[in-house]
């Protein structure tokens, strides 16, 4: 008998591009309401403010500021802040340089340029400080809008005095939840992650899917972590929770001997603000090392996107001149189409390309349907924005093809804020410059090769290969030290993580060299095997005990 599995073909795999499964729906974000509520309630107030004032020529400015409300609900509220401040300031950056430019000269080339270079930007920084979703997506349309509006030097810094205020506001309206439930983020992340565990549990290790549940279960652990670590200094009810996620951590190592409905009940019991549960975990393994922070500085991130940024660039750029040479009034929307295309892949650019194509041109029939209602009056358009705002949160963590139904009809809707247009123009308009955006955006991915990616893999296998030596090495001692057990496990953790997540890149890109497929699968075995031997070594494995007791840790 023999366990061994068989030999995967190191050869490269024939270069597909899926269609089945890119527009089915899936489960919706857990706090889907979240960025949908606020996103209207950071919208509606500067909106009627200006709407009373008859200046609703100005809310273009106003939005940009207030849809930065949409970002960075999965952070705990003292890293919320941060990340909310440099998303203000980051927008601002953009929109001055857009409206200086636009002030400065009338050259579309040279403001697609501009643009171009912008989306670039945007897209490597909100990779490379996985700032999160709605990632470079609403920088760059919010920019590149602001690129074409009609503009004079002496308006930039009242234009963007609005565009701060409203950034502001956008500000309190996401930490306002702090008030009422301060640890609601990490414990929602806890929560994820245990659940994770309990579903990779559920699979044995070995039954249909176990790899991909693993895989999720390693990234909610340390989307846990990331979230724990970056709530400040430690208290009791942080404390508590990194208990919870070394135990979903210690289930993904051992799932044999996890038990998946306590881990469910555990994530359960972390709804509202009530006690967390303890988790019987030993006091030298809670005590030692708990959240040991792997992440990398950001110049270290910046290297790997350096192919992610030219494909940006040259793919925005091209669209924005294809969108001039066909005679289309706004280019900046083939640009922001192939701004949003790019993923860590091809294969996922091309699935993300479908869903934008789909997504536009059913939103443009949604458009058609709803614009003599929108032309009832201002507040009626104002109200159909907002309707749409909400609408596309709701839908588009189900997949980006629903969000952009809702997308497509608030950006027509918002060029008419300065007046009324003729709705067919528009809807043609923005039709050919989605099928151009997507289509001369792509091609530029394909032909940007990211010949990195096997290296990539190469390094991970040889950082997932000492971690796992490392491990060994501590558990052939007799007493190994407890915070060096604590420390080996987690490296071996995060290394086999990054190796799944870079194989999984790498897979998706064309034309490269063969990627060593059956090193990563044997890696990964040896890799796990030796994570369950530290945890039983260290003494984490779960008790069998029903009975479920809380910490005195509330939030």
């Amino acid at each position: 008998m023999s366990s061994a599995t068989p030999p995967v073909p190191s050869t490269p795999p024939a270069r597909r591009l899926p269609l089945a499964g890119v527009l089915r729906p899936g489960r919706p974000s857990e706090i889907w309401f979240k960025p949908a509520l606020s996103v209207v309630a950071a919208i509606a107030p500067p909106a009627f403010i200006l709407l009373a004032l008859g200046r609703l020529d100005l809310v273009m400015y106003a939005m940009a500021g207030s849809l930065c409300a949409l970002y960075a609900h999965n952070r705990p509220y003292a890293a919320r802040a941060r990340v909310l401040m440099w998303v203000v300031l980051g927008m601002l950056g953009g929109v001055a340089v857009a409206l200086v430019s636009a002030s400065l000269t009338g050259s579309a080339v040279v403001l697609v340029t501009v643009g171009a270079l912008l989306a670039a930007a945007q897209r490597v920084l909100c990779e490379a400080t996985r700032v999160g979703p709605p990632g470079n997506i609403v920088l760059a349309f919010v920019s590149s809008a602001s690129l074409f509006a009609p503009q004079t030097l002496a308006q930039v810094p009242g234009h963007l005095a609005l565009a701060a205020t409203t950034g502001v506001w956008a500000w309190l309206v996401c930490m306002a939840p702090a008030l009422v439930r301060p640890h609601g983020p990490e414990r929602r992340a806890t929560a994820a992650a245990l659940k994770a565990a309990a579903a990779y549990a559920d699979t044995g290790g070995t039954a249909e899917g176990h790899a991909r549940a693993r895989a999720a279960g390693y990234a909610a652990v340390r989307a846990a972590w990331q979230s724990l670590l970056s709530t400040g200094a430690p208290s009791r009810t942080r404390r508590a929770l990194e208990r919870l996620v070394v135990r979903a951590e210690v289930a993904l190592a051992a799932p044999t001997d996890a038990d998946a409905g306590r881990l469910r009940i555990w994530a359960g019991s972390l709804r509202g603000t009530g006690p967390v549960p303890r988790t019987g975990l030993p006091h030298p393994a809670a005590d030692e090392l708990l959240g040991v922070d792997a992440a990398r500085p950001l110049w270290a991130r910046l290297g790997p996107l350096t192919p992610l940024a030219v494909r940006a660039a040259l793919g925005c750029a091209l669209a924005g001149y294809a969108s001039l040479a066909l005679g289309i009034g706004r280019p900046y929307w083939a640009l922001v189409t192939a701004a949003s295309l790019y993923q860590a892949n091809i294969a996922l650019t091309w699935s993300r390309a479908v869903q934008r194509v789909v997504g536009n041109v059913v939103g443009v029939l949604v458009f058609l349907a709803v614009v003599p209602l929108a032309h009832l009056g201002p507040v009626a358009l104002v109200l159909c924005c907002l309707a749409f705002s909400f609408g596309a949160e709701v839908l588009i963590s189900r997949n980006y093809w629903l969000g952009s139904v809702c997308v497509t009809p608030m950006a027509l809707l918002i060029t008419e804020f300065a007046g009324y247009q003729e709705a067919k123009t528009l809807m043609a308009e923005r039709v050919v410059d989605t099928v151009v955006g997507a289509l001369v955006g792509f091609v530029a991915a394909v032909a940007v090769t990211n010949r990195r990616a096997g290296d990539r893999v190469e390094r991970a296998l040889t950082t997932a290969d000492r971690a796992r030596e490392h491990a060994a090495r501590l558990l052939a001692d007799p007493e190994p030290g407890p915070a060096a057990l604590e420390s080996a496990r987690r490296g071996l953790a995060i290394a086999l993580s990054d190796l799944r997540a870079t194989a999984d890149a790498a897979a998706g890109e064309w034309r490269q060299r063969a990627l060593p497929q059956e090193r990563v699968v044997l890696a990964e075995q040896s890799g796990h095997r030796t994570l369950a031997a530290t945890a039983r070594r260290q003494g984490l494995l779960p008790d069998r005990d029903p009975a479920s007791e809380t910490e005195d840790a509330r939030p």
